[in-house]
């Protein structure tokens, strides 16, 4: 795989993320407080997008950082993302709100987008090489995140309405109990720490001939 190829492919990765970034801006004035940042969704495409702008960067020559551990970072929670929408929107559609957003958003936020992603960190760039780094950033989001839903979005938004709270972007969970919601929160966080020691294994066991390879091609 030649350094041409590589930049066309992370110029193209970098287009449709700001692309996508900037879609989710439309009707930014009617959403409640938090906007589209109160969906992990958007959170994952927020920090693909800064990978996806500095590993262009990096192979344009403007840096000589490859930002290894934040596409680490970034494919983790790309990965969260992936499952948990679709293991819950095959429990049902309406739990992630299935048909509120364009198709094709829908499946570049939740399919391609972290594909795209999980290609440059496995196959080019060779991800998750200094897991001491990765475990900190991956803490610091396990914790942030419920943290922004529970004390600042729940308190302040009157919808979604649920059957014991309101608030929370995610209308299932205004239908859980605090302690159900703790419980939720501390699987998901298992998941992501899980995810870091997969994600390890794919890039360093499972992926590492087939990337060098590629890139001694």
């Amino acid at each position: 795989m030649s350094d041409k190829t590589i930049l066309t492919y992370r110029a193209l990765v970098f287009i449709l993320a700001l692309s996508y970034w900037l879609y989710q801006f439309d009707g930014i004035f009617t959403d409640p407080f938090g906007w589209q940042f109160r969906y992990l969704t958007i959170w994952s495409l927020t920090i693909s997008l800064f990978v996806a702008g500095q590993l262009l960067s990096f192979s344009c020559g403007f840096s000589d950082k490859s930002w290894n551990t934040l596409t680490s970072v970034a494919t983790v929670i790309s990965m969260v993302v992936v499952i948990q929408y679709w293991r819950l929107y095959f429990i049902d559609p309406l739990l992630v709100g299935s048909g509120e957003i364009p198709w094709h958003q829908q499946y570049y936020l939740h399919l391609v987008g972290p594909a795209l992603l999980w290609i440059d960190a496995f196959f080019i760039l060779g991800a998750f090489q200094k897991l001491k780094k990765i475990l900190f950033f991956i803490s610091v989001f396990s914790v942030s995140y419920p943290i922004w839903m529970e004390i600042i979005l729940r308190p302040i938004n009157s919808i979604p309405i649920g059957t014991i709270t309101n608030g929370l972007p995610y209308p299932f969970l205004n239908d859980m109990l605090i302690i159900d919601r703790i419980i939720f929160y501390t699987v998901s966080i298992m998941l992501n720490f899980l995810l870091i020691f997969v994600g390890w294994f794919l890039s360093n066991i499972l992926f590492r001939k087939i990337r060098q390879k590629l890139i001694s091609s």
